[in-house]
């Protein structure tokens, strides 16, 4: 297996250990796709077959890209087929197929870590890993020994835009399913971050600090277009756009009390992980058309006071560093 070294290891040094789960933190039908890229996800290559080999395609949304973790199984197909380590051969470098459920079938039965991100094969010290980190569509995936901070093995979760959940999360106070219109009374949380002058930043719902509303924030956007409530005119006093190969950041300083921060408010942070993995604000979703159309963005994190913000968003193996969650309040 080749392996690449990238700083992935220090950032997850730096998440909280105690805390772990079977499950992602997000609901219903994912697509998974490795760190390597956001246009890549795992696919079912011969569709709803028994023995269909487990490989990397370009992402569409489909069927055969859709997987639900349940029951410790990872599933698809309304639940009928399921990830499974073909013949159950514990060794590096055996396959993943796509194989009728069983209940309590131990090839099929799976662990995903949220804070590492990574998909383990109960019992086996195996994770799910990609083949010798290539992104060529048709590349099959293989299980490999575990090693905490290889990027690997690190797969995200989420959603292919525009087949968004009305909630993306347990607990999630708005929604993500927002429609192309603007409300002051909308509850979206799902941003946009385009171009210096079409973004959004999360924001209190309601006139509280941002400390005590994290877990509620909700989209206001420079744009009528997205579903969320529009920032009022006056916000800005000005904004300055950064894109690099491996992240955008949209800082600027303006009057946030026009979207409810209380004056004086000194802010703090608002990022995908939060303190117990489901972020704040719960169910907060970013995309993106700025490296391919409509990508999501898996790691972010913003950071918004009565005066000044700062929002990056990430992608690529360094994604977790570059987009490090560490600051309580901006100073």
């Amino acid at each position: 297996m080749k392996t690449t070294t990238f700083l992935l290891a220090a950032a997850l040094s730096l998440l909280p250990q105690n805390t772990l789960a079977q499950t992602p933190p997000f609901k219903g039908a994912l697509t998974i796709t490795p760190i390597a890229s956001n246009t890549k996800c795992l696919t079912s290559q011969n569709g709803k077959n028994n023995g269909s080999p487990v490989v990397i395609a370009d992402c569409n949304g489909g069927a055969d890209q859709l997987f639900t973790f349940q029951n410790g199984q990872v599933t698809m197909y309304d639940g009928k087929m399921c990830l499974d380590v073909t013949d159950g051969v514990n060794a590096d470098g055996t396959k993943l197929q796509i194989w009728q459920c069983y209940a309590g079938a131990p090839n099929q039965a799976w662990y995903y870590n949220f804070w590492e991100n990574s998909l383990s094969w109960n019992n086996s010290g195996k994770c799910v890993d990609l083949t010798d980190w290539s992104l060529a569509n048709g590349n099959r995936i293989q299980i490999w020994g575990c090693s905490r901070g290889n990027p690997n093995q690190f797969w995200n979760v989420g959603y292919q835009y525009p087949n968004l959940p009305a909630t993306s999360q347990s607990g999630q106070s708005g929604t993500n399913k927002c429609g192309t219109g603007s409300s002051a009374s909308s509850l979206c949380q799902t941003l946009w971050l385009n171009s210096y002058d079409d973004f959004c930043l999360f924001g209190p719902p309601r006139t509280a600090a941002i400390g005590n509303i994290e877990r509620e924030a909700i989209a206001y956007c420079t744009k009528p277009t997205h579903g969320t409530r529009v920032f009022p005119p006056g916000t800005f006093k000005g904004v300055h756009w950064v894109k690099t190969p491996e992240y955008v950041q949209i800082t600027g300083k303006g009057d946030f009390t026009k979207i409810k921060v209380p004056k004086g408010d000194q802010g703090g942070e608002l990022d995908n992980r939060g303190a117990d993995g489901n972020g704040n604000p719960i169910g907060g979703l970013i995309y993106g058309n700025v490296f391919g159309p409509n990508q999501q963005f898996h790691e972010w994190t913003e950071f918004i006071s009565h005066t000044e913000f700062c929002i990056r968003a990430c992608v690529g193996p360094n994604a977790p560093v570059n987009c490090n969650h560490i600051y309580d309040e901006m100073g």
